[in-house]
């Protein structure tokens, strides 16, 4: 039996162990640096006495909560991200800065202000400089070697590129290293890129032999395995090593739903999340969608001026316009936008919108990065058709043509359609019927595991999307 030399951190575990010693670097920095420094302001907000817990805990709690907040705006809870040095100093920056402002803004919480401004300034670069030298450290010495996943591959030979691209993008440390042809009558030698192939026969000697992580099976239909593998494969689970489906691996590792490998006996493998009829969470939903839907009327008054001048000088045309879109239940309704796009632009018909669309104006493109152009959405919500979070409505024309070749389509009209989604956070604008399908994987994966905290995710990503100029 093969005894692992490694202790391997699945995705989940390594953000949480980011989120834990940003914050705790982040407290140990200020307290060093307070007491060496005598600076009243950096000690209280890293260190908590107990004959006035109170105040000092909340500070402690709250400098922590806006750590693990705005590192998520700004991506560095990214796997990707976090593995790249180059990166990490952007979005160390970024959330050194907007953590240390925040803070600064909420003294009812968080310590009383400081009377120098040389406090602030140290403040700020012990709180930068923690979390740069924690994660450059992360990056030299852990992302590289403790977090490396060696994995074995069992698929079809045409099969192979396609699968190993879907697993290692979404994980960098995860590693395809050889893979075994899982065809009855193929035992032929045949080398992937990087990638080789060893026999049926060899595998269980080469697992014995090398550190390997667990073995994932990306067999349809567990006919089509030669006698020969899956006995060796039964051999293997029975000396403990981890065997697992191609789909779910996807699943953990990209957070959507592989439609492509997966019949269409569907509902086996996709059961409903409770959270889709729980009464408790679809109310809160509700008053959340009501709540925000104001808020964004609200700013959407606010910025009419602006909005009604720039569409005067760069759109030249009505300020809004309307269009059918299919909502819960296949049921169709018109949804509310500013208009972004010239006169006539479907004079041809109906169309993908592309990133440099000749039909999208200056200030219309400049509304679809920031998404100005959706605040008119937020009536819709009001109305019940849409939701603040779910699948984006697509309009009759594309879901006929679209769920005509592509299975469970139509699956995505259970729940609402949403202002913002998992899909629209993770992906970007859908310009053909591939990206459909990538969307669509997305879509099927929140329906499954909706939940209160992947909505809070979900919010707190597209605020990323917005600061990084993201919309189309």
């Amino acid at each position: 039996m093969n005894k692992k030399s490694k202790i391997h951190f699945e995705v989940s575990e390594r953000k949480i162990l980011l989120r834990i010693f940003d914050v705790v670097f982040v407290l140990l920095a200020l307290f060093f640096v307070g007491k060496i420094l005598y600076l009243e302001y950096l000690l209280e907000a890293s260190t908590s006495k107990f004959e006035d817990s109170t105040r000092e805990l909340s500070s402690m709690l709250l400098l922590g909560l806006y750590i693990n907040v705005i590192g998520t705006i700004f991506e560095m809870y990214n796997l990707q991200v976090a593995s790249n040095q180059y990166k990490v100093l952007k979005s160390s920056i970024l959330t050194a800065s907007g953590t240390v402002l925040l803070y600064l803004l909420t003294p009812v919480f968080s310590p009383t202000l400081p009377t120098t401004r040389f406090q602030i300034l140290i403040f700020y670069f012990t709180v930068f400089f923690a979390i740069l030298f924690w994660r450059i450290f992360y990056v030299k010495f852990l992302a590289s070697n403790r977090f490396a996943q060696n994995v074995i591959l069992i698929c079809d030979r045409e099969q192979v590129e396609e699968l190993i691209v879907g697993l290692e993008n979404s994980d960098p440390h995860y590693k395809i290293v050889v893979f075994v042809e899982s065809e009855k009558d193929s035992d032929t030698s045949f080398d992937y890129h990087f990638v080789q192939s060893i026999k049926t026969t060899d595998l269980v000697s080469f697992v014995n032999v090398n550190n390997i992580f667990e073995i994932v099976v990306a067999v349809q239909n567990a006919a089509d395995i030669k006698i020969e593998l899956y006995q060796q494969l039964l051999q293997l689970l029975e000396n403990g090593t981890t065997i697992r489906e191609y789909s779910q691996v996807y699943e953990d590792k990209n957070l959507r739903i592989p439609v492509q490998h997966i019949d269409r006996d569907f509902y086996k493998f996709f059961p409903f999340n409770r959270s889709n009829n729980n009464k408790v969470y679809l109310l809160n939903a509700k008053i959340l969608d009501i709540v925000f839907s104001i808020i964004g009327i609200l700013i959407g008054i606010f910025l009419l001026p602006f909005i009604l001048f720039g569409n005067a000088i760069g759109n030249n045309g009505k300020l809004f316009y309307t269009q059918e879109r299919v909502g819960k239940n296949g049921a169709v309704f018109r949804i509310f936008k500013f208009r972004t796009m010239v006169n006539n632009a479907e004079k041809e018909g109906a169309v993908f919108s592309t990133p440099n669309d000749y039909r999208i104006t200056p200030f219309g493109k400049f509304m679809r990065k920031t998404r100005i152009d959706e605040i008119p959405q937020f009536i819709n919500i009001l109305k019940g058709d849409m939701a603040i979070i779910g699948p984006r409505p697509e309009r009759p024309f594309f879901v006929k043509e679209i769920a005509a070749i592509m299975p469970f389509y139509e699956t995505r009209h259970v729940i609402k359609p949403g202002l913002t989604g998992w899909a629209q956070v993770n992906y970007s604008y859908g310009e053909s019927v591939e990206d459909s399908l990538i969307k669509l994987q997305y879509d099927l994966y929140y329906i499954k595991h909706r939940s209160i905290f992947l909505d809070i995710n979900i919010t707190i990503k597209t605020i990323s999307t917005v600061l990084f100029y993201r919309g189309q």
